[in-house]
């Protein structure tokens, strides 16, 4: 994706967990975190905290969704999935990715990756990999100061 363009419907998950949540349901009222995470990523495992402290700490003021994206068949495993979020506390909307639809319509190619959209809809950030959550932190503050 690139920056400005309007988030994609959130379609094509093999599963959900913890929740669906739709295009409409994140559009109109605040901003919205989408993270790319995999239970065999080690750097996601490393970031999770801080994106659960983003949950945590924003939650009257941003969405937050996790998109599980496999990065091999191992991955693919919906008990492990399952596992992997509860070890990670990650009670966010899962959208499990396991035909990697939602993965292409972002275009993406990196756990973790982090998506922040403004109240309208609109890319206003990307990141990929497990450092710097300051400037994801940065970025999403200055969006959340928008609102």
């Amino acid at each position: 994706m690139k920056l400005h363009e309007q988030m994609p419907e959130l379609e094509g998950a093999t599963a959900w967990l913890n929740g669906k949540r739709t295009k409409a349901d994140l559009i109109g009222e605040k901003p919205t975190l989408i993270h790319f995470w995999s239970v065999s990523c080690r750097l996601c495992k490393e970031a999770m905290p801080d994106v659960n402290n983003f949950r945590d700490r924003y939650k009257d003021e941003l969405n937050v969704v996790a998109v599980h994206m496999p990065r091999s068949t191992d991955d693919l495993d919906l008990e492990k999935i399952k596992e992997a979020a509860a070890e990670q506390d990650i009670t966010q909307p899962i959208f499990v990715d396991n035909k990697e639809k939602l993965t292409d319509v972002f275009d993406n190619q990196y756990v973790p990756a982090y998506y922040v959209f403004d109240k309208e809809g609109l890319l206003r950030h990307f990141q990929a990999g497990g450092s710097s959550i300051r400037m994801l932190k940065k970025r999403v503050n200055r969006i959340l100061g928008e609102t």
